[in-house]
C-alpha cells in the first residue's frame, strides 16, 4: 500500500492543464534538512579522546613494527612478491 497520490495540478493562467504532482498522505510536517552541529561536536570529541589515548602508544607499535621487519629480513621470511 503506497502513502502517496498522483493528483492533477490546477492549471495557472497560460500553464499547459494536466501537470501531475505528487502529494503524500501524512500528518507530520515535511522535514528540511539542517546542520547537525550536537553531533559534529560529539563526533570531534571522540575522535580526540581517542587520539589523545593511542597517541602515546604510537612508539610502542612502532618499534614491535620495526622488530618485526628486522626478523623477518634476518630470517627470510619477507614477501618476495610472488
Amino acid at each position: 500500500m503506497s502513502t502517496d497520490i498522483d493528483t492533477v495540478k490546477e492549471p495557472a493562467e497560460g500553464e499547459d492543464p494536466g501537470l501531475v504532482t505528487k502529494v503524500y498522505r501524512t500528518v507530520t510536517p515535511g522535514y528540511t534538512s539542517h546542520e547537525d552541529d550536537e553531533m559534529n561536536t560529539i563526533g570531534w570529541a571522540v575522535f580526540l579522546g581517542m587520539l589523545v589515548l593511542l597517541f602515546p602508544l604510537l612508539p610502542f607499535i612502532l618499534v614491535v613494527w620495526g622488530v618485526t621487519k628486522v626478523i623477518e629480513v634476518i630470517t627470510g621470511d619477507a614477501d618476495t612478491g610472488e
